[in-house]
């Protein structure tokens, strides 16, 4: 999305399409009468009457939903604030606290044999930290952490079970990883009950993360003073925006605990504004996530988003420092566009 000042300068910003890209289109025109004629540095204000009239007058009270909506919005805004003053958007969240940021390998195959001669390669290039889905059956599960244990040798490895267990299959299958030396599980347990997470981590032989769990950061507060989590892992789309992830990482800081950056099916613009919150964040994990790569295309001509040996590094840039390859959003505009006749 795009937010043009009276001088033509544009801000850009990104929001996950879920459930629906054209949907989400529709409300994001009705929220943006709020912000049309209006200071961009005016945002804070503009956002809390676009939810108030749009969602909690009609009784919509749907935190989660309009969290996505809005940090798209702010992302846009922040990013034509930045290019206004002539400063990274960093800056404007309090300063950079650090001059790179570190990413896990996020580990992709559809076999054993996939995942491991990827981990291999993962490692061979100098990736600290190797991340592997599981979740997906306990036979494929075992047999997957054992191979990719044995590919990468001693290096960091950590598992993200995305909701798959109750509690005592959970339990089960920690002790089974436990020999395997896993950093730490992401969450394992169904993502809209907090108890059941901290009822678990009180049993596990791993440390365990809050991911789906932590959607906004009333989320967090919960997670953070049950002390259910070992590991809060957030992203902007989740919590409402890149100011909101500093309020999240303030809570986790709170309670002695890190918070690792969450990205989820989004372009390297999420990427570029992600990368600003971790320059920022004091209690910032060491292994980060990116997801660009996953997508067909990569929409952002500059900088270059690979990690080399884990680690980014943006210059600084006015507001969020990228640059868009405009014709690649017109190629996907047009396979969007010819995606919803072919399923009309």
């Amino acid at each position: 999305m795009e937010i043009e000042a009276e001088d033509g300068t544009i801000g850009y910003g990104e929001t996950t399409t879920a459930p629906d890209a054209d949907g989400q289109k529709l409300v994001l025109q009705k929220l943006a009468r709020s912000f049309v004629g209006r200071s961009v540095f005016d945002y804070a204000m503009c956002e809390m009457e676009a939810f108030r009239g749009n969602f909690l007058t009609f009784g919509g009270n749907m935190p989660r939903f309009a969290n996505q909506l809005f940090c798209g919005l702010e992302m846009a805004a922040l990013d034509l604030q930045g290019k206004t003053l002539g400063r990274p958007v960093w800056d404007l969240l309090g300063g950079a606290k650090r001059s790179e940021v570190g990413y896990f390998y996020f580990l992709q195959g559809k076999t054993v044999e996939a995942l491991a001669e990827d981990a291999k390669a993962a490692v061979a290039a100098g990736n600290p930290i190797i991340y592997l889905k599981v979740g997906v059956g306990e036979a494929h599960d075992m047999a997957a952490v054992k191979a990719v244990r044995e590919a990468i040798g001693g290096t960091r490895l950590r598992l993200d079970a995305n909701e798959a267990w109750d509690p005592a299959t959970a339990l089960r299958m920690l002790n089974a990883f436990a020999p395997y030396n896993i950093e730490y599980v992401e969450q394992p347990t169904p993502s809209w009950s907090i108890p059941a997470l901290k009822h678990l981590k009180e049993r596990s032989p791993i440390a365990l993360g809050a991911d789906q769990s932590v959607f906004t950061i009333h989320d967090v507060y919960q997670a953070c003073s049950t002390r259910a989590p070992d590991m809060i892992a957030v992203g902007p789309r989740e919590v409402g925006g890149l100011r909101a992830m500093m309020k999240a990482a303030a809570i986790a800081e709170g309670a002695g605990l890190n918070i690792c950056i969450h990205s989820s099916m989004t372009t390297g613009i999420t990427t570029c504004a992600e990368h600003h919150i971790a320059r920022a964040i004091p209690n910032l994990d060491d292994g980060n996530q990116l997801m660009w790569q996953l997508l067909q295309d990569n929409i952002v001509s500059n900088p270059g988003l690979t990690p080399i040996k884990g680690k980014l590094s943006f210059e600084p840039r006015p507001g969020l420092g990228f640059d868009l390859d405009h014709d690649m959003v017109a190629k996907a505009a047009e396979r969007h566009e010819q995606f919803t006749k072919g399923n009309a």
